[in-house]
């Protein structure tokens, strides 16, 4: 069955939380005029369409969601793939432009222009030098910053409460996903995670490239996996190897979802939402992550400094975006990986960004973006001078 209007909460006029409110008729025209930043190569028919086609990945046709027959054989038999072999496999799979994969990379910059064009349109076509509207995030901060951690197997697991005590260390809490149904869960571990002021969440049922198979397993699957976030008291979930599929994952009990990302041509699914920001994905809100993966990083881009990291997160600061990262503790034990996302977490100290936790930044974008709501965002500043935008808290 398809869930209609997965993506209509996220309409730019609730983006931006403008005030004073304006005519609906105004920003409908705002979106058509700033449309064709977007490059989709197919003509403006409505904002709920761009979004299915931006947001919803869309653009990249009907089948995107569905694994090759090849891709389908690789899950089969990676068990059996040493990973030194597996680690080539990628280095020579997929890079941007070898392939038709359209989304900038490691910048996708498109939809964040359409957004600013539209406002700068809505202001233009209403003579407004200047507008109050919804602050991006707490305390006038100009991004916020989400440490994930994916744990795939036995060695990640015993390796948490090192990463946990260095990013303590230097005053971060991050999120950790566990695997509940391919290594024993250390429930110890778990409860001391929470005691320190870190979440945990899930990372799919069992990591075996199977979960989005067939509409049949995923339901089925989807029974455990909502058993698991009942019994273990969560509400975020990340799937394994970021296969997704919008539509499936209503089934899942969350208030939050880690599966998508801005842009990233390395995964099995490649592709991208482009937004830097959160956004509603039907019943629960969709944390894309914004940075590249730590093992494509180190492994498959063979970089040792964190200088990729870095100027993603200086482009995602222009437009106040969130600065989410993926990492694994399995990859972090060693040396060379640990030193990169040590020195990563130290420039981010000096940032000062809002440094919060997945389910937090899940409730206060989902705050920020409706007008009329209990707790009335806080406001901020934007002026239109010479066509550009101009913010000030």
């Amino acid at each position: 069955m398809t869930v209609p209007g997965l993506w209509k909460n996220n309409l730019p006029l609730r983006f931006w939380s403008c005030s004073p409110a304006l005519p609906d008729e105004v920003w409908q025209a705002a979106y058509q005029k700033a449309y064709e930043i977007l490059g989709l190569g197919n003509p403006y028919q409505d904002i709920e369409t761009t979004l299915e086609l931006v947001l919803g990945e869309g653009q990249f046709g009907a089948e995107h969601w569905k694994l090759s027959t090849a891709k389908r054989a690789y899950y089969q038999l990676k068990p059996f793939i040493p990973r030194a072999v597996t680690r080539v496999m990628r280095q020579v799979y997929q890079r941007p432009g070898k392939t038709e994969y359209s989304p900038g990379w490691p910048i996708e910059d498109r939809y964040a222009r359409f957004l600013w064009q539209v406002l700068v349109n809505v202001m233009e076509m209403t003579a407004q030098p200047r507008m109050e509207i919804a602050a991006f995030w707490p305390e006038g901060k100009r991004c916020a910053l989400v440490l994930t951690h994916d744990i795939e197997a036995d060695a990640g697991q015993a390796f948490v409460r090192q990463v946990a005590d260095l990013e303590e260390r230097l005053g971060f809490r991050s999120s950790f996903n566990f695997i509940p149904e391919k290594y024993a869960l250390d429930r110890g571990l778990i409860e001391d995670l929470r005691k320190r002021g870190f979440e945990v969440g899930l990372h799919g049922l069992k990591h075996d490239g199977k979960l989005f198979s067939s509409r049949e397993e995923f339901t089925r699957r989807a029974e455990r996996i909502n058993h698991y976030l009942d019994e273990l008291d969560m509400v975020g979930f990340r799937a394994p190897l970021t296969h997704r599929h919008p539509q499936w994952m209503q089934d899942l009990d969350l208030e939050y979802d880690l599966s998508f990302f801005d842009t990233d041509p390395f995964e099995p699914i490649p592709g991208g939402t482009m937004s830097l920001w959160p956004f509603e994905l039907g019943k629960f809100v969709e944390l894309p992550y914004t940075l590249v993966q730590d093992y494509t990083l180190t492994r498959v881009l063979n970089q040792s400094s964190p200088v990729l990291w870095l100027e993603k997160a200086a482009f995602l600061e222009q437009y106040f975006g969130m600065i989410l990262l993926n990492s694994h503790p399995d990859y972090l034990k060693n040396p060379a990986d640990w030193g990169v996302y040590e020195s990563f977490l130290l420039a981010m100290k000096e940032k000062g960004y809002w440094q919060a936790l997945p389910h937090q930044v899940a409730q206060w974008w989902k705050q920020r973006c409706q007008p009329g709501g209990e707790a009335e965002p806080p406001k901020m500043v934007v002026e239109l001078s010479g066509g550009e935008l101009i913010f000030s808290c």
